[in-house]
């Protein structure tokens, strides 16, 4: 079962006034929970878009929760803009995970695995683990499951999953793959993707980034030099949220189909997260 998210650095604004109040708890309390009451905290980015959250997070951790009947599944996403958003728009109450941990730590759970929907191990997934880890002496058992992309047979089993769930190219067709990017060292797993495509035989595969490496330009340059004509456009992110909708697919200027349409490339997108994908 592949879990997965996008990955940034998490927005630093106060807590929506809406969320529910929590008694102060210091990381230094040593209350232990009850080991046999176990829970699953799924950590996600999360998104504003609710069409595309209901077939993408809350269908992972349906799985999840399938998957292991004896663990309850808890929510908390890291993008306090998104939280506060959701609360104000919709009324819904989504935690953080300093909340989340206060709220298990609460309810007396004694085992709990945090599990990211992130694609790779950058910022939101060290921003979880620190967060997380600040209370591990409330919790008899405390682990961390890991990103879709940590391990170098990861990239072979996405990059073959994805040839397979794909539109079939024909000749001079492309698949482009928009991903999140960051500073964050690994940034490296998108060029490394591409080079497990190229490695497989796809070489009509290409992976770019919104805020990363590589960019736009150098998918442009890269599809010109392989004389494509026609390329499907798809995001390398959980959700088909704001970057998909947007910055992937939107009719701006500064679009990456309108960049890629004005490069003479007929341009077809695909807006469908990769939590949409039961093979992923």
């Amino acid at each position: 079962m592949g879990i997965l998210s996008g990955c940034s650095k998490p927005n630093q604004t106060p807590v929506s006034s809406t969320q529910p109040e929590q008694e102060e708890s210091s990381p230094a309390e040593t209350a232990v929970g009850d080991p046999n009451k176990k829970a699953i905290l799924v950590v996600s980015f999360g998104t504003s878009y609710n069409d595309t959250r209901a077939v993408t997070i809350d269908a992972i951790e349906s799985e999840i929760a399938t998957a292991f009947p004896d663990y309850d599944v808890k929510r908390a996403f890291t993008s306090q803009i998104i939280i506060n958003k959701l609360a104000e728009r919709d009324g819904l109450e989504i935690d953080n995970v300093d909340q989340a941990m206060k709220r298990l730590i609460a309810e007396g759970y004694g085992t709990v695995i945090c599990q990211p929907t992130h694609v790779m191990n950058g910022f939101e997934f060290d921003d979880m683990v620190a967060e997380v880890s600040a209370y591990k002496d409330n919790f008899a058992v405390l682990k961390f499951g890991t990103p879709l992309l940590t391990a170098s047979e990861d990239y072979e089993i996405l990059a073959q999953t994805l040839k397979k769930i794909m539109p079939e190219t024909q000749e001079q067709e492309a698949v482009v793959f928009m991903g999140h990017g960051t500073d964050h060292p690994s940034n490296a797993a998108y060029p490394a993707l591409a080079y497990q495509f190229l490695l497989d035989g796809n070489s009509n595969f290409f992976v770019g980034t919104v805020e990363g490496f590589p960019e736009i330009d150098t998918i442009v340059r890269l599809a010109k030099e392989k004389n494509m004509k026609k390329i499907y456009l798809t995001p390398l992110m959980v959700v088909a949220g704001d970057h998909a909708n947007n910055d992937m697919a939107g009719d701006e200027d500064d679009s990456w189909k309108t960049i890629l349409k004005s490069e003479g490339f007929e341009v077809e997108p695909i807006l469908k997260g990769l939590g949409e994908y039961p093979e992923i």
